[in-house]
């Protein structure tokens, strides 16, 4: 674990984005927002989503201190977090664990 990473923090990390349904959701818009900043409507265009699920993972996202806002109302853009970024790691540990877990999951379906 990088240095100065709060244990706790790194459990939250762990809970939005393995332990929940919308984790997978969430590790895309991340993974879009490390690209570039990017508002709601751009993101739900980009993913192929409904403007109202996206908004919800957004404030899932900003409420557990994953992703700051920048700008007001409908056109705020969203960047990752210091937080987050300074647990890089682990983010991508749990991103290497979920795909390792979705391979399996298609490869049990194959059989």
């Amino acid at each position: 674990m990088p240095m100065g990473v709060d244990p706790n923090f790194k459990r939250l990390i762990w809970y939005v984005f393995a332990s929940t349904k919308g984790g997978p959701t969430r590790i895309m818009i991340i993974e879009l927002l490390k690209k570039r900043p990017y508002n709601i409507n751009q993101l739900s265009k980009k993913l192929g989503m409904d403007y109202k699920t996206v908004l919800h993972h957004i404030k899932v996202l900003e409420e557990n201190r994953m992703i700051i806002p920048n700008g007001k109302e409908y056109g705020t853009i969203y960047f990752p977090s210091q937080y987050l970024e300074e647990s890089s790691g682990i983010f991508k540990e749990i991103k290497e664990k979920l795909e390792k877990e979705r391979i399996k999951k298609e490869r049990r379906k194959a059989w």
